[in-house]
């Protein structure tokens, strides 16, 4: 039996990141409260690869994005992106909402060099060329880098978001949930334009989204998070289709299926624990049908199978089946 292929060197590294707020004071000021964003995050990116960071609301998921750009300090652990240059910027992102993210005040082509013009100073002349380079290679006219931005439609803004992310010439984009405020035709013409300046550029992305079909079409990796926790990371097939960790499995048979009921092995307790005080153990303990002896104990990340994949659960190999047709329908979706 051969051994698997060496996979490349990783672009991004995150090791054990914490985020910690403060949430409460006493009379004194004193902090007596914190809600905890990120416990213990580790993974890692390939360049020129795209993972996928999937899991419910509050996971942690943007609190992970703001990191990692540089918005948020974290309260612990470290981020090291390789190639880091001064000629450009490695780490760009991409928000969910462009009306919120592109300033309206100004015209596309302000908007899409602002990250240029903050660093290096260039010429009018020269900005206002390398805005309409960009905005033909994410499909648009060039002509128009003297509108505002509220003279596009939405899928239209995302593209100037994009190449405003580009600009700088980064070697990753953080997306965080780009498409899901878009009309679902718009989001696959996002989508395959992100692949096709993935191709050209050789970028690497760190996709945060909670849609399934999404994952399916554009991911090499997956990570997913928990209660600020990775609780199952691999390769994209591997997961959405043999889940090892519980949580994994219920994420994804809970994606609804037209004309299939409901599923009926969702646990009784839906309610993800308060990150104000973290469960003790395992995280997903308290809502797994399988917790049983050695649940109580804090779980680390651990290799699985082949290696490629890394699971935090005792009892991953027992949940190691593929999905059953019904399920995978949903993920066809």
């Amino acid at each position: 039996m051969t051994s698997p292929s060496p996979l490349p060197a990783p672009v991004l590294s995150v090791h054990d990141l914490e985020l910690r707020f403060p949430v409460s004071r006493d009379w004194l000021g004193r902090v007596t409260g914190h809600a905890h964003a990120l416990n213990g995050v580790s993974l890692s990116l390939a360049r020129g690869s795209t993972m996928c960071i999937v899991g419910e609301s509050g996971c942690g998921k943007s609190s992970l994005a703001q990191v990692l750009t540089g918005l948020v300090q974290p309260s612990a652990g470290r981020v090291d992106v390789a190639g880091k240059t001064a000629a450009h910027n490695p780490l760009q992102i991409v928000f969910q909402d462009p009306s919120s993210s592109l300033d309206g005040r100004l015209r596309v082509w302000q908007v899409i060099t602002e990250p240029v013009f903050l660093k290096r100073r260039l010429p009018r002349a020269e900005l206002r060329a390398m805005a309409a380079r960009l905005l033909e290679q994410v499909g648009l006219r060039p002509e128009h880098i003297d509108r505002f931005p509220h003279e596009f439609s939405g899928g239209q803004r995302q593209r100037i978001a994009i190449a405003r992310a580009l600009s700088a010439e980064p070697s990753i984009l953080i997306l965080d949930e780009p498409t899901s405020a878009l009309d679902v035709s718009v989001q696959a013409q996002i989508l395959n334009l992100l692949m096709e300046l993935q191709r050209e550029r050789e970028l690497s992305y760190v996709f945060i989204t909670h849609n399934v079909s999404v994952v399916r079409h554009i991911a090499d990796e997956v990570a997913v998070m928990y209660l600020g926790q990775v609780v199952e990371q691999g390769p994209a097939r591997q997961v959405l289709h043999a889940p090892a960790h519980p949580y994994t499995r219920l994420l994804l048979s809970s994606v609804p299926v037209v004309g299939q009921p409901a599923p009926d092995t969702l646990p009784a307790n839906t309610e993800i624990p308060s990150n104000r005080r973290l469960p003790s153990g395992c995280f997903f303990r308290e809502r797994c049908a399988q917790a049983g002896i050695g649940c109580d104990a804090p779980q680390a990340l651990r290799a699985l199978g082949d290696g490629r994949r890394a699971v935090r659960c005792l009892r991953a190999e027992s949940t190691l089946t593929p999905l059953a047709p019904t399920e995978r329908v949903a993920l066809a979706a």
